[in-house]
């Protein structure tokens, strides 16, 4: 496969389609399964080691996205909903002989259940590899505007 640029920014609006349709076992496979997500807790924080909002590997994407699917977890009854509205990426870096791609999209997160909303300004970093004709999450990276502010639980998935 052929990667372009269009390729690269068709994918993150694919995955952020994914998720504000609930669609998460089918993003779960986007992921390499050594692939981390993380949220830093402080604005333009560099080590993942400290303390973060959220830093999941592969058992604890695949552990929040069952506890989303669940009939049994009562926290999620009505189901959070979200709305990604994005930025159009860009592609901060392109290798197509080493099959290593890196966006950075800003966007808009909101995140409803019941009477409650509350909106995230993030912006998002993806590391992308082309493996076995696919592109696919090596690492993203959530950073939030606000990081240092208090927050409620952020269920779903900025």
């Amino acid at each position: 496969m052929t990667v372009t640029r269009e390729d690269i920014i068709d994918f993150i609006y694919e995955e952020v389609r994914m998720l504000d349709e609930g669609r998460f076992s089918e993003w779960l496979e986007l992921w390499l399964p050594e692939g981390i997500y993380w949220m830093p807790l402080d604005y333009k924080q560099t080590d993942p080691t400290l303390t973060s909002l959220l830093y999941e590997d592969d058992f604890m994407r695949k552990l929040r996205v069952e506890r989303l699917n669940g009939e049994r977890t009562f926290s999620q009854k009505p189901k959070s909903r979200c709305s990604h509205v994005i930025q159009r990426p860009f592609v901060d870096k392109f290798d197509a002989d080493a099959g290593e791609y890196e966006t950075n999209t800003s966007m808009h997160y909101v995140e409803t259940r019941l009477d409650e909303q509350f909106l995230l300004a993030l912006t998002a970093t993806h590391e992308l590899k082309l493996v076995d004709g696919k592109l696919r999450i090596a690492n993203k990276r959530v950073e939030l505007l606000n990081s240092d502010a208090a927050f409620g639980n952020i269920q779903l998935l900025p």
